[in-house]
């Protein structure tokens, strides 16, 4: 649309921003566009392919769906129920251990705490839902990543149980990015594993970093 419906051909500073899924698509954007941007931020993702445990609990959300005797191959009349008693997993993977342990500090918060994440869910759409986990399936962009010409600042959180510090994949796959950088936000009280995304405060300084390093 901006560049043939309008015809603008370039902006004076674009930058690519995006979080946990809107991160990944940042890295492939900066390899599919690689003239199209001054600056790229992926924000909790990782440049790998899904695999691990990250591919492991998606499988879970994904068999959950699928084996629910109410689901239909997809072709429900009435929305599927059974498989919205697993989807808190969702809510284990991304929330921090120790904010999970703040509001459940005893077994009972801890159940209450779970049926509320299962009533949250009976909004969703399994094939909506569905769709969102498989599609990151072919989703791998280190082969490429020596393709990305803007200067990129990927910046991920120390207890982020998707995108794990401990992998090493930052430090491995960065480098490759000529212009790359990478920030490890340390764990604190502020940061809520992976959903620390949501805590702008956290990395909003990065942001302005970047910009004022492509205006120099």
């Amino acid at each position: 649309m901006v560049t043939e419906a309008l015809g603008i051909k370039r902006l004076k500073l674009v930058l690519v921003l995006g979080t946990s899924m809107g991160g990944m698509h940042a890295w492939l954007w900066g390899e599919k566009y690689p003239d199209a941007m001054d600056a790229l931020m992926p924000i909790a993702s990782q440049p790998i392919e899904v695999s691990g445990r990250n591919m492991l609990w998606r499988r879970l959300v994904i068999e959950a769906i699928r084996t629910d005797p109410d689901w239909n191959h997809g072709d429900y009349q009435k929305e599927p129920t059974h498989f919205e008693h697993f989807l808190p997993v969702f809510n284990f993977m991304t929330e921090s251990p120790v904010r999970l342990q703040e509001q459940a500090p005893t077994r009972a918060k801890a159940n209450e705490l779970y049926d509320g994440y299962v009533a949250n869910f009976n909004k969703v759409d399994a094939n909506d839902f569905l769709y969102w986990f498989e599609s990151s399936y072919d989703y791998n962009p280190a082969p490429q990543l020596d393709r990305i010409k803007a200067r990129l600042l990927a910046v991920n959180f120390a207890d982020d149980e998707l995108n794990p510090p401990e992998l090493g994949a930052m430090e491995r796959e960065v480098p490759r990015v000529k212009n790359g950088r990478f920030v490890l936000v340390p764990a604190s009280d502020k940061t809520r594993g992976h959903q620390s995304l949501t805590q702008a405060v956290l990395w909003k300084n990065y942001v302005g970093e970047l910009l004022g390093a492509e205006g120099k």
